[in-house]
């Protein structure tokens, strides 16, 4: 088998904030446990209506939640409905959202175009489990901005990354994975290894250790998946060559071209560039998992604002406009072990019309050259806001981000993989500042150092908004 790299462009010159080397000075912890407990408090206060609903919750959904990702001490946040930019909880709290339903909304909520599409394709029938017009549409679209010719759906993005490795395995008849260490790419076993590992766990720099995320996972399956530090191409083609002397050379590297579960952690200059030779040279498929960048930081994801065309890629969270709906996209040398029936990729709901109908919406109506314009422009106004604030007050950490996606990294040092965030991560600190972003009006992830995510909704109050959340609790930090 021989991986054909696609042909790979230059960068198309969108702005995409890197981080400086973080300075500051540090913060009393005795004043970070002190307001985190009066914010804490105050948000009980102010989310009793979530408590009651908890309770009743909890008598038949496990945990009172659809997802462990939903669970939050000592009860989740409900929400009753959400418009534009913001959300509403089910105690009335308004609430500019950030979250975006863990990136997915980067249309904003109840989007109209997206809406009358849904409506119009319900009336003409939801469910055939036969193709459509509008999946046609979407392939299109989908080859031309992702610069992939062959493309399938799945109804998510764990189903696309578990798909994209199954596709990868057949056309190479290798069983190994190699993925980032740290890196999410969904629920399934082959990739929930090497994932939220304490630092003293992570093994050495050369050859770090493949470990269950939670039980129920098989050790036999633990052992075909290898892992590997972003930033690190010489280090990516070491363990590659060493896995081959073993015999378990990788069939596929699956990984985010920027990581988005450590806030945002960009690829260094170069990083991505090697990464694309090395995977050509070995004969081994690389899959960019774009279900968290993908059409939230460019038109056509992390192949356009990087310029790096992979082999695969897999799509999924903003691609359905706020219905489940995800995507492979394939060179024409991968799809062959689909098209020849080698490899089953399959779904009762693959394709879905009203997936395709709002994802077509989406693509030609909402997400539009112009929409992108503004994404950038807001992106860089909340960051350069907080980074205003992070430089007033010294804070140790420092603002990055790309397209619609961003965040203050609180370390004191430049985050670049996974050991790195680690080693400097502030938990405290991150509550903090979630706790104090509810409760003036700001929704992001729960108990999660990731990064916000805007839609083509948010607009200068919003961003500013944010901002002034930030700099009120870096003034009382330093009070």
């Amino acid at each position: 088998m021989e991986v054909s790299p696609a042909p790979a462009e230059g960068d198309d010159g969108k702005m995409t904030s890197s981080p400086q080397a973080a300075t500051g000075t540090p913060i009393d912890r005795d004043r970070v446990a002190e307001l985190t407990a009066r914010e804490a408090a105050a948000l009980d206060r102010r989310t009793q209506g979530s408590k009651e609903m908890f309770a009743r919750a909890n008598r038949t959904l496990s945990g009172g939640v659809a997802s462990s990702y939903q669970v939050r001490e000592p009860w989740p946040i409900y929400l009753e409905r959400g418009e534009g930019a913001k959300v509403w909880d089910v105690d009335g709290n308004e609430l500019y959202d950030f979250h975006n339903g863990f990136g997915s909304m980067v249309q904003g909520h109840a989007n109209p175009a997206i809406g009358r599409a849904i409506v119009d394709r319900y009336r003409k029938g939801t469910h055939f489990a036969a193709p459509t017009e509008d999946g046609i549409v979407v392939a299109e679209e989908l080859a031309r901005r992702f610069r992939l010719p062959r493309w399938r759906y799945t109804n998510s993005g764990s189903e696309s990354t578990m798909d994209a490795i199954r596709i990868a395995r057949g056309l190479t008849g290798r069983d190994d994975v190699l993925k980032i260490f740290g890196s999410y790419h969904g629920h399934h076993d082959a990739v929930m290894v090497s994932i939220g590992v304490e630092y003293d766990r992570i093994g050495p720099d050369e050859a770090p250790a493949s470990l269950p995320y939670g039980g129920g996972i098989p050790e036999a399956t633990v052992e075909l998946t290898h892992a590997v530090h972003f930033n690190d191409a010489e280090a990516m083609e070491a363990r590659i060559v060493a896995l081959d002397g073993e015999g378990k050379k990788p069939a596929c590297v699956i990984m985010e071209a920027a990581m988005m579960n450590l806030g945002v952690v960009l690829p260094e200059p170069g990083y991505l560039e090697a990464v694309r030779d090395v995977t050509a040279r070995h004969d081994v498929v690389l899959i960019f998992d774009e279900v968290k960048t993908g059409l939230t930081i460019a038109a056509g994801g992390a192949v356009e604002r990087f310029g790096v065309v992979p082999d695969m890629i897999t799509l999924a969270k903003s691609l359905g406009g706020g219905l489940p709906t995800g995507a492979i996209g394939m060179t024409d040398a991968v799809a062959r072990v689909v098209e020849d029936g080698t490899v089953y990729q399959v779904g009762t709901y693959n394709g879905n019309p009203l997936g395709m109908a709002a994802a077509r919406a989406s693509l030609l109506e909402v997400l539009t050259p112009e929409a992108y314009e503004h994404l950038d422009r807001m992106n860089d106004r909340i960051l350069a806001g907080c980074d205003a604030v992070v430089a007033e007050f010294e804070l140790p950490g420092y603002t990055v981000g790309t397209g619609s996606k961003g965040c203050v990294t609180f370390s004191p040092a430049k985050v670049t993989d996974y050991a790195v965030f680690k080693q400097h991560q502030d938990a405290e600190l991150s509550e903090l500042a979630w706790l104090y972003n509810f409760n003036r009006g700001i929704f992001m992830i729960p108990g999660r150092e990731e990064e916000w995510t805007l839609s083509v909704a948010h607009g200068e109050e919003a961003v500013d908004a944010y901002v002034e959340a930030f700099r009120e609790m870096a003034a009382e930090l330093r009070a």
